[in-house]
C-alpha cells in the first residue's frame, strides 16, 4: 500500500478519507439499530430505495461527465481568449461564463426538462453550465501568468505556437487550471443533489425523500456521504495540484536553462 501511495503521489490523509468513505457507504445499509436509536420515531431509518454504492456511482458519473464537458469548453475558451486572434473576445467569453454561474441551476433544470426530459440529461446540462466559469477564468489566469521570458526562450529554440502551448504554456498553467477544475468539481458534487428533484439518481435522492417524508434519518445519511465525498475529492485535487506544481517547476527550470 505504501508503494502504491508513493507511486500515485497521494497523501496519507487522502487515502484515509477514501477508506472512511468506502467504509461509510458499505456500512450505512446495516446501521438500522443505531439510526433507530437516534430517530426512534422513524419506522424506516435507513434509506433502502437504492444502495449507497449505486447512489455514489451515479452521482460521480454525473459530476465527472458534466465537469469534463465544462473543462473541454472552458479550457478551449480560455486558450482562445489568450491567443492574439481571440484577445478581443476575452471580455465576451468572461461575461458568458459569468452569466452561466449566476444562473440558478434550478432554473437551468426548469428550462432543460421540457427539452431533455426527466432524470440525468437535464441535470448534466445544469452542472456543466454551472462549472464553466471557474474553469474558464482559471485557464485565462494561468495562461496569462506564464512568463514572457519563458515564451521568448521557447521561441528561441524554434518552438511553433502549437508546440509552445502544449509543451510550455499549458504545463506551466496547469496548477491554476486544475484549481479551477477542482472548484468546479466540488461545486458540482453539492449541486448534483438537486437533480433528484427531477428524477436523477444521486446522493440527493435520500435527502429529497427525507425532506418530503419528514424523515431526518434519510437526510442525515445522504448529507454525510455528500460531505465526505466532497472533502475527499478536495484532498485528492490538492495532491494532484501539488504534483502539477512540481512538474511545472521542472518545465520552468528546463526553459530557463535553454534560455
Amino acid at each position: 500500500m505504501s508503494a502504491m501511495r508513493r507511486a500515485l503521489g497521494l497523501s496519507p490523509l487522502t487515502w484515509a478519507l477514501a477508506a472512511i468513505l468506502v467504509a461509510l457507504v458499505l456500512v450505512l445499509p446495516h446501521l438500522f439499530a443505531p439510526m433507530h436509536w437516534l430517530f426512534p420515531q422513524i419506522e424506516r431509518p435507513v434509506y433502502e430505495r437504492a444502495s449507497f454504492v449505486e447512489l455514489v456511482l451515479s452521482h460521480l458519473t454525473l459530476v465527472l461527465a458534466s465537469t469534463t464537458a465544462a473543462a473541454i469548453v472552458g479550457v478551449s475558451a480560455g486558450i482562445f481568449a489568450t491567443r492574439q486572434s481571440g484577445a478581443e473576445f476575452a471580455p465576451l467569453i468572461n461575461a458568458i461564463a459569468a452569466i452561466g454561474q449566476t444562473f440558478p441551476p434550478v432554473a437551468v433544470l426548469a428550462i432543460s426538462v421540457p427539452l431533455l426530459g426527466y432524470g440525468g440529461p437535464p441535470t448534466l446540462v445544469a452542472l456543466a453550465v454551472y462549472a464553466a466559469l471557474p474553469i474558464t477564468e482559471n485557464t485565462i489566469a494561468g495562461l496569462t501568468a506564464v512568463s514572457r521570458d519563458v515564451k521568448d526562450a521557447a521561441e528561441g529554440l524554434g518552438f511553433s505556437r502549437l508546440r509552445m502551448l502544449a509543451d510550455v504554456e499549458l504545463p506551466l498553467a496547469s496548477p491554476i487550471i486544475l484549481n479551477g477544475i477542482r472548484i468546479a468539481v466540488i461545486i458540482n458534487i453539492g449541486t448534483a443533489t438537486i437533480g433528484s428533484t427531477i428524477g436523477a439518481l444521486t446522493l440527493g435522492s435520500p435527502i429529497i425523500e427525507g425532506l418530503s417524508a419528514s424523515n431526518p434519518a434519510y437526510v442525515l445519511e445522504g448529507a454525510l456521504v455528500v460531505a465526505l465525498l466532497a472533502i475527499w475529492v478536495d484532498r485528492l485535487f490538492e495532491d494532484i495540484v501539488r504534483a502539477a506544481r512540481r512538474h511545472s517547476g521542472l518545465v520552468t527550470s528546463d526553459a530557463d536553462a535553454a534560455g
